[in-house]
């Protein structure tokens, strides 16, 4: 076996481990048996668990972050089609890519600034940012809010298909469905100047 193939085997394995037990729960020891290695030949590789699981992650967020960026560049017509597109790439990815969407949506290593959850939604919305502000300008909404409205949308689809992940009690299509229809419906209902109803005016 050549250094890269050994290389990529190792990714194999760590992802799967990663996927099944999480980074915690996952050694450098079990690494390298299920690869029939010595755990120097890791840490040769890796620098050690953490290097492994970097390289895991990057692969994984580079895969998700293509399958949407593919979707926003297709051409549709109008911006509800590319936020279908959108849902439908990320319940795509979770279909295709179980054991990488269940890496990612786990607690990153202490001291890990990328690869959390948070930090793929952020990833995420800022690719549709461009979406949400050309609509709010249409509508004579304030664009400068479009950056939060994408965190809101992006995070609503990413937490349904971690439920669908473990449901499955719907098909693909369905839920990107009652996704949308949330989503757009909401959108298209926007308020100009929205302001809390209930809530104490002191506060």
């Amino acid at each position: 076996m050549t250094g890269k193939q050994r290389r990529e085997q190792l990714i194999h394995i760590g992802r799967t481990l990663f996927a099944d037990r999480g980074f915690e729960g996952t050694t450098v020891e079990e690494i390298a048996a299920k690869a029939g290695v010595s755990k120097p030949v890791v840490y040769e590789h890796f620098g050690g668990k953490e290097g492994l699981y970097a390289v895991v992650v990057d692969r994984e967020i580079r895969t998700l972050l293509d399958g949407i960026t593919e979707a926003l560049t297709t051409e549709v017509t109008g911006p509800r089609g590319l936020v279908e597109l959108a849902a439908l790439a990320l319940l795509d990815y979770i279909d295709s890519s179980t054991d990488g969407f269940r890496i990612l949506v786990r607690d990153s290593p202490t001291g890990q600034s990328t690869g959390s959850f948070a930090s793929l939604i952020s990833d995420i919305a800022s690719q549709v940012e461009h979406i949400l502000a050309a609509e709010f300008k249409r509508r004579r909404l304030d664009p400068r809010a479009a950056p939060m409205y994408a965190q809101m949308l992006v995070g609503m689809v990413a937490l349904t298909g971690q439920w669908w992940l473990d449901s499955r009690k719907y098909n693909k299509a369905d839920v990107a469905a009652h996704l949308v229809n949330l989503a757009w419906n909401g959108l298209s209902g926007l308020e100009r100047n929205p302001a809390l109803q209930t809530a104490s005016p002191t506060r």
